[in-house]
């Protein structure tokens, strides 16, 4: 496409230098001179190029393969017929209010819900009185500045009034516990995967004509089965840990996840770690007001010994967290246009994942059951010290186990509840 863009221009150079010094004939000589040099799609690009209607450059081709003899006369300037839209001046502003309804002042528009192709739009105006072919309808718009565009996915909603705040609070924390030489992660579950011979997006070169079969349809009873993969990325070291399962994203699917990294590869990267900093979404299976979540990190603390401090992105800023455009999204290009036949192949499309900037990934299969609509009651809550931070403490906290904690101490102390559940949780041997 860019070359085609430098050809064109290029020719647009060439032709706007020497179309005045020709007249008529010559003028469609030499554009379809240009045009059977260009080959295949010539006569397109030297009409755009030279600002003519495409079949004035046909007619130069056509002249010069039949080699007709010249007509012995030249038509005088401004000779020919009219553009259609000095014809008929209303034509173009009726032709935008179609397109922008809106923002031209007609939201009554008759095209205002339906794919404005140019085929339609030309429809509809020739059923109006005007009539005008498809392509000079591109040809307008075009003119006006027009293009075809997809729609681009950069809004945010509405945003929280302490976004950035958040956002520098999590930068902050992260920041500190690097230093300290504490682990930092990003956790995250992927988008559920239908397992089978499935259509997946993107492309990959194989021979030509000889794509990869799959189904028509993506009916998921008649799929292998499914896979959650569920994300564990360390922001220092630049890895990875995937743990796919084949049940449900729950809660205690999220809390296993991080305990198969931390058994796995955490504990032997980080022998010295005392604190873990989490940062992740706000909904979800670890969102800042899941009980679930929070008591399973309990139990993950009292397990490890870590201080366990998590910083939950603002909501609807999910993408921003690291493990997005660091884990997931190497991910998605690496099985892009490979079918996920079986459980297998996505467990070692996933570990097979790096980048250039060294990224690393382990993989495993997760069979174990998480059923939904298990419910953390009042009293199993009340055994969960979740110690929130000065700023947002809602989406800032430290979380630990009541019975690992000094119960002398005040629990309205919010600071000093912080500071009791580090120190404990410090003394606590690794296990």
């Amino acid at each position: 496409m860019a070359a085609g863009g430098e050809i064109e221009a290029s020719l647009a150079a060439k032709l706007q230098v020497l179309l005045p010094h020709l007249d008529e004939r010559q003028r469609r000589l030499l554009l379809g001179a240009e045009a059977r040099s260009l080959g295949n799609g010539g006569i397109r690009l030297v009409a755009r190029a030279a600002g003519v209607r495409e079949g004035t450059v046909s007619a130069g081709v056509t002249e010069l393969d039949t080699g007709v003899a010249p007509l012995g006369r030249v038509r005088r300037a401004g000779g020919g017929r009219k553009k259609l839209v000095e014809h008929d001046p209303g034509l173009l502003p009726a032709l935008l209010e179609l397109v922008e309804p809106d923002v031209r002042g007609d939201p009554m528009s008759p095209l205002r819900w339906t794919t404005k192709s140019t085929r339609t739009l030309a429809a509809e105006l020739t059923a109006s009185g005007r009539r005008i072919s498809a392509p000079l309808v591109g040809d307008l718009l075009r003119d006006n500045g027009f293009s075809l565009q997809a729609n681009a996915k950069v809004l945010e909603g509405k945003q929280h009034p302490d976004r950035d705040a958040q956002f520098r609070y999590i930068n902050a924390q992260a920041g500190e516990h690097q230093a300290a030489g504490q682990p930092v992660v990003s956790m995250d579950a992927k988008k559920k995967e239908l397992v089978g011979q499935y259509k997946n997006a993107g492309r990959q070169w194989r021979p030509a004509g000889q794509p990869v079969r799959v189904d028509c349809h993506d009916f998921p009873g008649d799929a292998v089965g499914k896979a959650l993969p569920y994300g564990i990325y360390d922001v220092t070291a630049n890895t990875g840990w995937v743990n796919i399962g084949t049940d449900h994203d729950t809660a205690a699917f999220a809390v296993e996840s991080l305990r198969r990294w931390w058994n796995a590869v955490g504990a032997d990267t980080y022998p010295e770690a005392t604190r873990l900093l989490i940062t992740v979404d706000a909904g979800g299976s670890n969102g800042y007001r899941t009980r679930a979540w929070k008591t399973g990190l309990a139990e993950f603390a009292a397990q490890t010994g870590l201080t366990i401090t998590v910083c939950h992105f603002p909501p609807g800023t999910s993408k921003w967290n690291k493990i997005e455009h660091r884990l997931f999204s190497a991910i998605t290009m690496n099985w892009r246009g490979q079918p996920l036949t079986s459980h297998e192949v996505v467990v070692q499309s996933i570990a097979a994942t790096t980048t250039r900037t060294g990224l690393k990934v382990d993989a495993v299969l997760d069979d174990n059951r998480y059923p939904t609509g298990v419910t953390i009651s009042d009293a199993q809550m009340d055994a969960v010290a979740v110690a929130g931070h000065a700023f947002h403490p809602d989406w800032n906290y430290c979380v630990a186990r009541r019975s690992d904690i000094d119960p002398t101490i005040d629990g309205r102390d919010l600071e000093g509840r912080i500071q009791v559940i580090m120190a404990t949780l410090r003394s606590l041997p690794n296990r």
